[in-house]
């Protein structure tokens, strides 16, 4: 008797737990990312300004990244996180404010990821930045 509860308190606990991974998103590969970017390059002049945004290379389609406040920047994968990879899916910033994927016409809050259009489960995938001086390391690591 002792062993049955056991095992189901068990069972309960182990199929209760939610996951704490960073994405559970299963339509975007995970790839490792650890781009370098130097942001004295005249490509990356926009990202000067807080509000300034620019696509480089990396992650699954790209990524974008984003001069979010004083010595602050955010990255976020270009594919759009609810479609597997595939050419409309590679999102664009519209009006500086919004990622923006031709698949559906979904939309993406630039600053914190969140899905701006209904029915979109997931936010967009976003890297870590660390600032050095002139240098933003991107990494999902």
């Amino acid at each position: 008797m002792k062993n049955t509860i056991f095992f189901i308190l068990l069972t309960l606990f182990l199929t209760s737990c939610s996951s704490t991974g960073v994405d559970d998103n299963s339509l975007l590969p995970n790839i490792p990312v650890n781009e370098e970017i130097f942001l004295n390059n005249p490509q990356f002049i926009n990202l000067q300004v807080v509000g300034g945004w620019a696509y480089t290379q990396g992650g699954i389609s790209g990524i974008i990244i984003y001069h979010s406040g004083i010595d602050t920047y955010t990255a976020w994968e270009r594919s759009a996180p609810h479609h597997t990879p595939q050419a409309c899916s590679k999102m664009t910033v519209k009006n500086s404010i919004v990622m923006f994927c031709s698949c559906d016409e979904s939309e993406f809050n630039i600053l914190n990821g969140a899905p701006l259009t209904d029915g979109v489960k997931y936010p967009a995938r976003q890297y870590r930045t660390v600032l050095v001086g002139h240098t933003l390391q991107i990494t999902n690591f």
